[in-house]
């Protein structure tokens, strides 16, 4: 069959139409006579650091604490606003005055800018900020919240999702003694899915204490806090039976080969947590993991979460989203990327008392989206 070029045109913008991979976006340009306009004038950002309290002590195999002190950004160009957060680890060498001062170090990368270039700014922010993920990923969270509202759409949008297929969320219980333990499963007890923190000598007090108060499924992470295979092996043996769905970071992130030898056996799925922060470490996983945490803090932000979800499907590796203590500004970016993960962990906002913004909502453990662009977040900066 001969076809005409307007048949031929026709019939290959239908054929494109109906690829997966189609951006949404571009057939929404395609859909209207105006596309969005270079803009390049200056960029202001402000930069803030909030005492987030927590409605509990946070206790994990490694730290307790009472509270975190979070870093704020608010990115303004062309009367539109972007938001964006930080929440340093002492685990990676993060503090909220390292984090500042790299934020303002690297500020100067947005200026006079196309911000509809946020792959060549991710790029020029990589290069600058080297130590301090949690700081970009603060600027490129306002730098999508910008975008997204400068296109008028909520950011899931960029990548094609439909948040009604993204899955629960799960619950985080800090450790704690046996009474409290229990206090804080019944004060969740609106969520599916429960994650206990385990990772000391008293894992199986901690494991008891749940399932006298609720049999509903569970997590567990241990935070690196089993230091052998040995001990690894005995502690998921006995939670095999208590209902447990998959263990996170068993082990200290560089005993690679010991928690190999351990995923071979086991008949529990394994998730990298500490071991794996940016694309560029999670070949190495294949073989010892079954899937990844994700977390904006770790990855550096959104764009590069984005292409860590990529590369670890094709691995056939599981998507797991996570968090730190964040308030929901940091929870409603990673959400926007929820319908790829297998399994969600974005409850940092509801672990605090003074959550400063609001935006994507949880009911029974699914997420709820604003119907607002970008993240779809208020609040007072």
């Amino acid at each position: 069959m001969k076809l005409n070029r307007k048949e031929f045109l026709s019939l290959s913008g239908k054929t494109l139409m109906g690829l997966p991979f189609f951006p949404a976006l571009m057939t929404q340009a395609w859909s209207h006579p105006e596309t969005p306009k270079m803009m390049t004038g200056e960029a202001m950002i402000e930069v803030k650091v909030k005492k987030l309290i927590l409605k509990h002590t946070w206790t994990i195999s490694r730290n307790s604490s009472d509270f975190k002190n979070n870093v704020f950004v608010r990115l303004e160009k062309d009367g539109i606003v972007g938001y964006g957060e930080a929440a340093p680890n002492v685990r990676y060498g993060e503090s909220a005055e390292k984090t500042v001062k790299r934020i303002q170090e690297a500020s100067h990368l947005l200026n006079n800018r196309d911000f509809f270039h946020y792959v060549e700014i991710k790029e020029a922010l990589d290069g600058v900020i080297v130590d301090q993920n949690c700081a970009r990923a603060a600027l490129d969270i306002a730098l999508m919240d910008w975008v997204g509202k400068a296109l008028g759409v909520p950011l899931y949008r960029l990548w094609g999702l439909n948040p009604e297929r993204a899955p629960v969320t799960s619950f985080s219980i800090g450790i704690d003694t046996p009474e409290m333990i229990r206090k804080k499963v019944k004060e969740a007890e609106a969520f599916p899915i429960l994650k206990i923190k385990v990772g000391t000598d008293r894992d199986e007090e901690i494991i008891q204490a749940v399932r006298s108060v609720t049999d509903k499924p569970i997590r567990v992470d241990a935070n690196e806090g089993w230091k052998s295979r040995e001990e690894a092996l005995e502690k998921i043996q006995w939670l095999k039976d208590q209902g447990v769905e998959f263990i996170e970071q068993p082990m200290p992130a560089e005993q690679i080969d010991d928690i190999a030898w351990l995923r071979e056996r086991v008949d529990m799925p394994i998730v990298a947590d500490e071991a794996v922060k940016t694309a560029a470490d999670i070949p190495r996983l294949v073989g010892a993991y079954d899937g990844i945490n994700i977390k904006l803090m770790k990855s550096g932000g959104l764009q590069e979460a984005w292409r860590m979800i990529q590369l670890a499907k094709a691995l056939g590796l599981k998507i797991m989203l996570g968090c730190m203590i964040e308030s929901s500004v940091a929870i409603s970016a990673a959400a926007q990327l929820a319908p790829y993960a297998d399994w969600l962990d974005l409850d940092g906002n509801l672990l605090i008392s003074n959550d400063p913004f609001s935006g994507v909502k949880v009911e029974q453990g699914k997420l709820i989206f604003p119907d607002r662009p970008g993240l779809g977040v208020e609040g007072t900066f």
